[in-house]
């Protein structure tokens, strides 16, 4: 189960229980994380009703039913509901998901549903990633080359190409690192899955001519050995990628290179 950070000095209350649509017969129950940073409350859960037969399939789809015609005050992020862009990352009934692609058949009883846990809440849903995003800049994830620029482009064997399956598809939402133990006691040493997994996939990038300074940079008791393989990150991961394993590949790399 994860932990959630609270703001300081604060503790957890009961809200508001809105009432129930009139003359609706399919009823789902949310209990939603509340808090606002200007008004000096403690966070909450506010209790919704939701006429699941006036609303969409997924869990964004009944926030967004809720913010429209219950509380506009409800806050979350939202872009694309393809779960390409990773804006909706939450906790859903204690897991780190993707709202838009998370069916409501999924979720077991009432509908619980936090922020990313052990993350700075902006506002209600939204948490503060400045610090995630500083880590991903932070590997340099990009080409690093030497040799003069094709007129055309890098060329890639159908093989070395194939490498790149399974890491390249991460769309940054947090939902890995939020949900890795290690991230939460070592958040601002270890890099955490997403990083990792980033790092991974241009150290195998067969056109990058920077894989001995990339695997020096992550040469740190902090940065890359702090994962224990807890395995959280590989299990929430809502775009079924495996950080673990690749975090276990850099690890492997590391004592080839030492021998």
């Amino acid at each position: 189960m994860v932990q959630l950070t609270l703001p300081k000095n604060s503790r957890m209350v009961t809200g508001k229980t809105w009432p129930k649509p009139e003359g609706a017969t399919n009823l789902r129950k949310f209990s939603i994380y509340r808090w606002t940073p200007d008004d000096g409350e403690n966070p909450r859960v506010d209790t919704y009703f939701v006429d699941m037969d006036d609303c969409g399939p997924m869990v964004l789809d009944a926030l967004i039913k809720i913010k429209t015609d219950i509380d506009p005050s409800l806050a979350f992020r939202r872009s694309c509901r393809e779960g390409i862009c990773g804006s909706c990352s939450m906790n859903i009934g204690g897991i780190n998901t993707l709202a838009c692609i998370y069916g409501m058949d999924e979720v077991k009883g009432d509908v619980k549903i936090f922020p990313l846990p052990h993350q700075p809440v902006v506002r209600d849903l939204i948490t503060d990633l400045t610090h995630f995003y500083a880590q991903h800049a932070s590997i340099q994830p990009w080409l690093e080359t030497e040799t003069v620029a094709p007129s055309k482009e890098w060329k890639q064997s159908i093989e070395d190409r194939e490498k790149l399956d399974g890491l390249y598809e991460c769309v940054m939402c947090a939902c890995c690192s939020t949900a890795c133990p290690s991230y939460w006691w070592n958040g601002d040493k270890y890099l955490g899955p997403a990083a990792l997994l980033h790092a991974y996939r241009w150290i195998v990038d067969s056109r990058d001519e920077n894989t001995g300074e990339r695997l020096d940079d992550l040469e740190d008791p902090f940065k890359l050995y702090r994962c224990h393989t807890i395995m959280n990150c590989t299990k929430t991961c809502p775009k079924g990628l495996n950080p673990a394993k690749a975090i276990a590949n850099i690890k492997k790399m590391m004592v080839e290179r030492a021998v």
